[in-house]
């Protein structure tokens, strides 16, 4: 039953995994660390890149954002308590055991390298056209969720590389950004994964036109859904799509009842167009955002 609520909620599993992954790294590298010199650096090596990549690559909902930063003063103390306890002075490993565990860290750390270089390619500007738009949001700090051209960082990349035809159609979102509002302490809500979606910090959140131009569809009614569950049938849920110059504009996951634009009008840089909601495909409530040329 607890394995396939998991399964079921993919965003307690990456949670889970960002604890239990970081955490056993520097915890092996605490409590059992390699004994010669060459060894123990290989280790501590590897565990930096991997803890690097993490970071990076996390989705840092829970725990929050400065965790990477809380497991790098971890690993620099466990990484000191290795070497100080440290008791074979060589430094190739001197027996079957150790050359294993140098292998299977020699992996790790090559995994590492491999995802922090994609991570940072597409964290780059894309070469394809690109917008400016003013930000859609004021007020309170917030954290790009999802974001980037690789999949690695931003989920909606699925789509331009699956090639299953019922994601054909959604391939102007590959990359979309979303949004969540985090207090001061980094958290976007109070606990874990709360059900009631009107306790994140960002639902009801104004969202204000990020670039001047018409309203080509706006849409309402669509009720917001209980955490985690998710509306496959109108994975937009409620949203407005903004033509500006040439580009359309979409918004989408607002709020049930929100939605002050209508289909035709003309609306100015910083206007109200709805509030955040939980309403259509989504984990979380969230504002999703992104650029696509006219069409589906």
């Amino acid at each position: 039953c607890a394995n396939g609520f998991f399964v079921a909620n993919p965003m307690l599993t990456i949670f889970a995994l960002q604890l239990a992954v970081p955490l056993s790294l520097i915890l092996w590298l605490a409590v059992a660390p390699a004994s010669s010199r060459g060894a123990l650096t290989i280790q501590a090596i590897a565990t930096a890149l991997a803890l690097f990549a993490i970071a990076l690559a996390g989705v840092w909902l829970f725990p929050p954002w400065w965790a990477p930063w809380l497991y790098a003063v971890l690993f620099v103390f466990a990484t000191m308590n290795a070497w100080r306890k440290r008791r074979d002075t060589a430094w190739l490993p001197q027996n079957w055991r150790q050359w294993g565990v140098s292998i299977v860290f020699l992996v790790i750390g090559g995994y590492g390298v491999s995802e922090a270089s994609h991570i940072f390619v597409g964290r780059t500007s894309p070469t394809r056209p690109h917008v400016d738009l003013a930000f859609p949001l004021m007020g309170s700090s917030f954290l790009v969720l999802n974001g980037g051209g690789d999949v690695r960082i931003n989920s909606h990349q699925k789509t331009m590389h699956a090639n299953e035809s019922r994601l054909l159609a959604w391939r102007g979102n590959a990359y979309g950004v979303d949004l969540v509002a985090i207090d001061h302490w980094g958290m976007r809500v109070p606990g874990v994964q709360p059900a009631d979606p009107s306790l994140y910090h960002i639902f009801g959140m104004p969202v204000l036109a990020p670039c001047s131009g018409t309203i080509a569809t706006a849409v309402d009614g669509l009720p917001d859904m209980i955490v985690p569950q998710y509306d496959r049938a109108n994975m937009a849920g409620n949203y407005v799509i903004l033509v500006c110059d040439y580009v359309h504009v979409v918004m989408a996951h607002f709020k049930e009842g929100s939605v002050l634009a209508r289909t035709g009008e003309i609306v100015h840089i910083g206007q109200k167009l709805a509030e955040v909601g939980n309403s259509g495909g989504t984990d979380e409530p969230h504002l999703h955002i992104h650029a696509q040329l006219p069409g589906t």
